[in-house]
């Protein structure tokens, strides 16, 4: 009893203390309690932060957002915090205009060729085109997935075409006669069937078909399926930190579909680097018809000079200046000599020189040849 007096003593000696030191209402009341809350704040704190004493701790949208690893950043396509530290040290490769045209061809193509080849209702779409290391798309790459290492022949390197699972379902779903409307089934924690890799490796090829005819009005390439791969380590074509363009298409076929994607290391498309680095004008890479055709026309109509060459000799430079009147030349043509039609220094044609009146002519003997017409237009 004696202990709970005590106690009871100590509680309102202690409330009649607070009650002194708080100041009347208006009068720096905002201060008091803010120094009472911060008390408060810290002595309930250092029991649960224990060694990290009066120090905040961080939740989880946070830390998540201290690292970069935010979804809406993941969907905007941006990065942030230690992400975009990381990212800024990679290296910026430059822009090629040109392969964006042949990536917009391809997604064409693409589209006529899959309706043709899967009898169905398909829109191809691109969904972006951007540099990466290749080590970290191989790194990225969602499994199961089935990779198609394919040879460029001319530019003698390889590319990447990976399919995932959901195309994969989705194609061999429509070619074996799936009804539409329902989605395709997945069969997960298992390898894919002979089936389902013929019938990919066909979708593969239709693709690689389809992009030898977008690099065709820029240069001829061959693109020729090498192998079939499930693991990204085997489909290893370049060295982790070299660079490539990765083109990601999306493939929908009513309510089914999914995605495949198409690298080019950097080295690959280095032969045709400075083909890549023109700007687009016109669907014709560059060529306009109506130009061409209005070039064509003023070059047929533009006056040519002719002169009809008798005979040529060499002589001194003093003697030709000191020519008087009455002297003679001697020629070494004679009067049945055939005379050389000239223009410029280009030889057209020959014939026999001849009268007409009064006027001196030349009555040609032979055509003009293909290649000497085409030095003259050279010439011009």
């Amino acid at each position: 009893m004696a202990e709970e007096a005590t106690d009871e003593e100590m509680a309102a000696a202690w409330e009649a203390s607070v009650a002194a030191d708080k100041p009347a209402e208006g009068e720096g009341s905002s201060e008091w309690e803010a120094d009472m809350a911060q008390g408060d704040a810290a002595s309930g704190g250092g029991q649960a932060a224990g060694a990290v004493g009066s120090e905040r701790i961080l939740n989880q949208d946070e830390i998540d957002s201290l690292l970069g690893f935010s979804l809406d950043e993941e969907a905007d396509g941006k990065k942030s915090g230690i992400r975009a530290l990381i990212n800024s040290a990679l290296v910026s490769y430059e822009r090629l205009p040109m392969l964006e045209v042949v990536f917009d061809r391809l997604v064409r193509l693409m589209t006529t060729s899959l309706r043709n080849f899967t009898s169905d209702n398909v829109e191809v779409s691109l969904d972006a085109i951007q540099s990466m290391r290749f080590g970290d798309y191989l790194n990225s790459i969602p499994l199961p997935a089935i990779l198609a290492v394919f040879k460029a022949k001319q530019l003698d390197n390889f590319g990447l075409l990976t399919v995932d699972s959901n195309l994969i379902y989705s194609i061999v779903d429509v070619l074996l006669g799936g009804r539409r409307g329902t989605i395709a089934m997945r069969v997960e924690g298992r390898p894919y069937t002979t089936i389902e890799r013929v019938l990919v490796t066909r979708l593969v090829e239709v693709i690689l078909q389809d992009a030898r005819k977008a690099f065709d009005p820029l240069t001829s390439v061959e693109f020729e399926l090498d192998r079939i791969e499930t693991n990204p380590r085997f489909a290893a074509i370049a060295q982790p930190a070299n660079a490539a363009i990765l083109v990601k298409l999306r493939i929908d076929m009513e309510d089914r579909g999914g995605r495949c994607e198409l690298l080019l290391p950097y080295a690959t498309l280095e032969p045709i680097r400075k083909m890549l680095l023109q700007n687009f004008m016109g669907e014709k890479f560059g060529r306009d018809n109506i130009w061409e055709g209005h070039l064509a026309t003023e070059l047929w109509s533009a006056p040519a000079i002719l002169r009809v060459v008798l005979d040529e000799f060499t002589a001194p430079l003093g003697k030709m200046m000191n020519l008087q009147v009455g002297e003679t030349l001697v020629m070494n043509a004679t009067p049945d000599s055939k005379a050389h039609l000239m223009c410029g220094d280009i030889h057209l044609t020959h014939g026999q020189v001849g009268r007409i009146g009064q006027k001196v002519a030349m009555r040609v003997e032979a055509p003009i040849t293909h290649a000497a017409k085409k030095r003259v237009l050279e010439a011009r």
